[in-house]
């Protein structure tokens, strides 16, 4: 079984949690995702299964969408509802404040990472040193917030749209627009809408994909790993050229330089492959080795 599987993941499920439903429901070993999801957040996971897996490096650097409810006038260790409460506070913050504090954070920021994550400092995963009490020095990362858009508020809850880059943390966005207000803020709910070119609306939830495996049809829910490149121009090799890029070969091309789609003469995908100086070679193949 090759190909890309949308994913709703519910609440409650870690996306390892998913992978592992999936790996037993489907018979296919080779299971992989782009982009982690905590077990609070809901939407879209991208799941790649079999030859596909080798496509899990171009697609975790996609730009992610989100909508998120930050929770005003509460702190707590995990900067989400399901942390320890360190800090309340009333809430006494306009929607004046509220846009002004949310417009720091558009655009390239630094964002420390919580410690409540999978981060690794010194080889232990920082979750494992909060559980034992321990908080180490995290050193600022990085990222950009394409946009940052306020969609509603009731009481003491704010709704974001958030479109942000590889590496961002909504708990610790929500936790720093919070700091900013002067009242504390946490996550307390985060749902993932889009991720590069795919949507949560092509999603399929965990029951319909177990049902469709029962009745052997699960197949028909996979999308081709070639529609990871579909932004990319296709180049249709001769049945020679695809026997050089099967063996790992390069050969002389007049293409344009750039990354191409690799297809065999009778469609199939082949590989990503790339043109430079004249030449073509695979950069990552996807056909089955036999």
């Amino acid at each position: 079984m090759n190909g890309i599987l949308l994913i709703d993941k519910p609440e409650g499920w870690t996306s390892m949690d998913v992978c592992a439903k999936l790996r037993r429901a489907l018979g296919e070993r080779r299971v992989g995702h782009a982009g982690t999801l905590d077990p609070l957040a809901t939407g879209l996971l991208t799941v790649f299964l079999g030859r596909a897996t080798r496509a899990v490096e171009f697609a975790e650097g996609d730009s992610k969408t989100y909508e998120a409810t930050l929770r005003l006038g509460l702190v707590t260790d995990t900067q989400d509802v399901t942390g320890t409460v360190l800090e309340t506070h009333s809430v006494d913050v306009t929607t004046e404040q509220l846009d002004a504090a949310l417009s720091k954070f558009r655009g390239d920021i630094l964002q420390i990472p919580p410690m409540y994550s999978a981060l690794k400092v010194n080889g232990k995963k920082l979750y494992e040193l909060a559980r034992k009490g321990r908080e180490v020095e995290r050193r600022p990362r990085p990222v950009t917030i394409h946009a940052l858009d306020l969609t509603g508020r009731t009481e003491n809850d704010v709704y974001l749209r958030v479109k942000c880059s590889k590496g961002t943390y909504i708990r610790s966005l929500c936790h720093d627009v919070g700091m900013a207000l002067g009242c504390g803020g946490t996550m307390a709910a985060l749902r993932r809408t889009a991720a590069g070119r795919f949507t949560v609306e092509q999603a399929h939830t965990l029951p319909e994909v177990l049902e469709a495996a029962e009745q052997g049809r699960a197949d028909g829910l996979l999308l081709p790993v070639e529609t990871l490149f579909d932004h990319r121009p296709v180049l249709t090799l001769s049945p020679a050229q695809t026997r050089v890029i099967r063996n790992g070969g390069a050969f002389t091309c007049a293409a344009a330089e750039g990354e191409y789609r690799l297809r065999a003469a009778d469609g199939e995908f082949l590989a990503l492959g790339v043109v430079k100086d004249g030449s073509l070679r695979a950069v990552k193949s996807f056909f089955e080795v036999e």
